[in-house]
């Protein structure tokens, strides 16, 4: 049926902007615990003698603190702003959109509460309860609702790129966190997963390799494949490359996740099918980063005068750097220096902090003027100085760990003519204690940079409240707009 065309339909920009809130705050928030458990690493006195404040209470807090209650929040405010722009239509129902905004940020708060505390399923990243689980699977239900539904408004045929990865994001998170989480509840605070031994082990890091492939890379693509040809102001290099990395990506993804269980009871096949399939998925991870990267051909000179160019810029080079990394380590005799050791938390670092952090920064800020209706952010000094705080944190911190992972693995390995070890466990705690201070100073200028962003998104904000934030009108496409649209969203 075609669109009621009496009386302009206006953007639904609200739940954007309180998704927008959220994230700068949850980023404060759970880069201030990681900030804390890095810090205990140092000094271990700093826990207070107090239960809740020790690494292991806190440190599950950090993760999901900056995974879902930071990115999840910028995911899904960009998600909805991407699909109402790329469809011209406005977002559908919008009371079951607000519901998903209050409810998951009220499993954010249970999550970020419950946990210190011990209710907890000690399961890497998905360590909220059963009942909280349940929650989740309901606002993910509903958020697949409000963005297909939207999808299903569109105005243009043409589904956009960052829509597809968007969608895959959404229905892959949604299975993954599904079927990792069944699990027999015996009381309020306590459940048992219906998984044993090694299969329990196999299906967690089915979740936990893919819950960064879908949460952490497919939903952060889609991000990418909107915000950087906007900035840019100008297309994709390669649309046609952009779905050939999307099927390649989504295709190989999902049959690597053993490769975080070399040297561990699972089968040998199946460590070795784990290793194959990352070397694989190198291919379309570089491919989309090349993508972002030659879409600027032409404006490299925004490098100069836009910092949400310089953050989406130094997110693709992290972006490919970590993608590299990743599956080298998958490769069994490099895994078996840095299993267990601080080189896997540089790993997840480079790809936390340089890729994901860096594109939802930049972003937010090339989002937030526009959400807000003004004409650009607050102050361009402070974004200035917020990239090259976080670029100087983010390069302490993995720096750091790479050197601490390295002399970890090598000094565990070092033997005597007898066999017997050269190096206690003491000792190479000792040896990397330098290198966790270090960390912690990188977290230091990260979480600086965080607080930069916050005030000035506030003060951005405040100038849109004192003019009356007026609703963005939904642009009525051409005819000719019913064939392929140019990558560029044409809508402010």
């Amino acid at each position: 049926m075609a669109p009621d065309t009496t009386r302009p339909e206006t953007y639904n920009d609200k739940v954007v902007r309180q998704f927008l809130l959220a994230a700068s705050v949850w980023g404060i928030i759970g880069m201030s615990v990681g900030l804390m458990a890095a810090a205990q690493l140092a000094w271990p006195t700093l826990n207070f003698g107090v239960s809740w404040l020790t690494f292991s209470h806190i440190r599950p807090d950090h993760t999901f603190g900056v995974i879902f209650a930071f990115g999840g929040s910028a995911l899904m405010g960009t998600c909805y702003y991407v699909v109402q722009r790329t469809g011209h239509a406005r977002l559908a129902f919008d009371r079951l959109a607000g519901f998903t905004f209050w409810g998951w940020q009220l499993i954010c708060v249970l999550s970020m509460v419950s946990m210190p505390l011990g209710l907890t399923q000690s399961k890497e990243y998905a360590e909220p309860e059963w009942w909280i689980d349940i929650l989740i699977a309901v606002v993910w239900v509903s958020f697949a609702v409000v963005f297909f539904g939207s999808l299903r408004r569109r105005r243009i045929r043409h589904i956009y790129v960052a829509n597809w990865y968007y969608g895959a994001f959404i229905i892959a998170v949604g299975l993954l966190h599904i079927v990792n989480n069944l699990a027999i509840p015996v009381s309020f605070a306590k459940s048992y997963p219906i998984y044993s031994g090694v299969v329990d082990a196999m299906v967690q890091w089915w979740y936990g390799h893919n819950a960064v492939a879908f949460f952490l890379t497919a939903g952060f693509l889609g991000m990418m494949y909107y915000f950087v040809p906007r900035q840019a102001q100008q297309p994709l290099w390669s649309y046609r490359f952009s779905i050939v990395n999307f099927w390649a990506l989504i295709s190989v993804y999902m049959w690597a996740g053993s490769h975080h269980l070399m040297y561990t009871a699972l089968p040998d096949w199946v460590q070795s099918v784990g290793m194959a399939f990352s070397l694989v998925l190198l291919m379309p991870s570089w491919g989309s980063a090349a993508n972002g990267l030659m879409t600027f051909k032409g404006s490299w000179s925004k490098l100069k005068t836009d910092p949400a160019v310089k953050f989406m810029v130094l997110s693709l080079v992290f972006y490919a750097a970590a993608t590299f990394e990743g599956s080298m380590m998958a490769v069994k005799s490099v895994n078996s220096l840095s299993h267990y050791t601080d080189w896997t938390i540089a790993h997840v670092h480079s790809g936390s902090l340089g890729w994901v952090a860096m594109i939802t920064i930049g972003s937010l800020y090339a989002m937030a003027p526009r959400a807000l209706g003004r004409p650009a952010m607050y102050s361009h000094k402070a974004m200035d100085v917020h990239f090259w705080l976080h670029t100087m944190g983010t390069l302490l911190y993995v720096l750091s760990m790479w050197i601490a992972g390295v002399m970890e693995g090598e000094m565990w390995r070092a033997t005597q003519p007898d066999g017997s070890l050269t190096y206690s466990f003491l000792d190479s705690l000792m040896a990397i204690r330098p290198f966790y201070v270090t960390r912690w100073l990188g977290g230091v200028m990260i979480l600086t940079g965080m607080v930069v962003m916050a005030w000035n998104l506030w003060h951005t904000a405040s100038h849109a409240r004192k003019r009356l934030i007026k609703p963005i009108p939904v642009p009525i496409p051409e005819p000719t707009h019913d064939q392929v649209p140019m990558p560029i969203p044409a809508a402010t």
